[in-house]
């Protein structure tokens, strides 16, 4: 595990490096990763405006950032994602902003397709779940992992399905409601809540 670990990291880029990659190749009409379709593409312009907004937007908890504060070794908080992903969008604005709270954290973004090995060690009831939070010490070594979504998102998607038998554009927008009522809050309570 932790050499796969060390060589995600060694093809890991910046939250600001990964914002490029995903703006640059939207710009050339096209989205992250091995498949390309008009439809993923959409959910990268989509997201962009997504991230844009919860840059600007976003305020940690003050149980949580006192929590950050108080890390006292090095950890790197390794994300696995992709540009079209609807949860990556809503999530790794927000875990930046809570990386910023501590000195002692490092943040790095791998891309899912890009690094298969990695993403399968983390898969999701068998599935290629994103986004994925990898909470690694200062030796590579894993702590804990978090994601695709926060538990009460989660248990939204599965209820949804469960009545409707598919996920599908309402489920989608239903989600997305969901994250723009939580305000980050449960994402960032679940994550300081497994570092202790």
């Amino acid at each position: 595990m932790k050499s796969i670990i060390q060589s995600a990291l060694q093809n890991s880029h910046s939250y600001s490096e990964y914002r490029i990659i995903v703006s640059k190749l939207i710009s050339e009409g096209k989205s992250t990763g091995n498949e390309q379709s008009a439809d993923l593409l959409h959910y990268s312009e989509l997201n962009e405006i997504r991230m844009k907004r919860l840059e600007k937007t976003l305020k940690l908890v003050a149980e949580v950032e006192k929590t950050l504060q108080n890390i006292t070794s090095k950890q790197t908080w390794l994300i696995i994602s992709e540009g079209w992903c609807g949860d990556a969008a809503q999530i790794l604005p927000i875990i930046k902003l809570m990386s910023e709270a501590s000195e002692k954290i490092e943040l790095k973004i791998v891309l899912r397709d890009e690094n298969e090995v990695l993403m399968n060690q983390f898969l999701t009831n068998g599935a290629k779940s994103i986004p994925k939070l990898l909470l690694l010490d200062e030796n590579s070594n894993l702590i804990n992992h978090w994601g695709p979504r926060p538990e009460a998102a989660k248990n939204l998607i599965i209820n949804y399905k469960a009545n409707h038998g598919i996920v599908d554009e309402t489920a989608k927008i239903a989600l997305q409601k969901w994250y723009l009522n939580d305000k980050g809050i449960a994402t960032m309570k679940e994550i300081v809540g497994m570092m202790s």
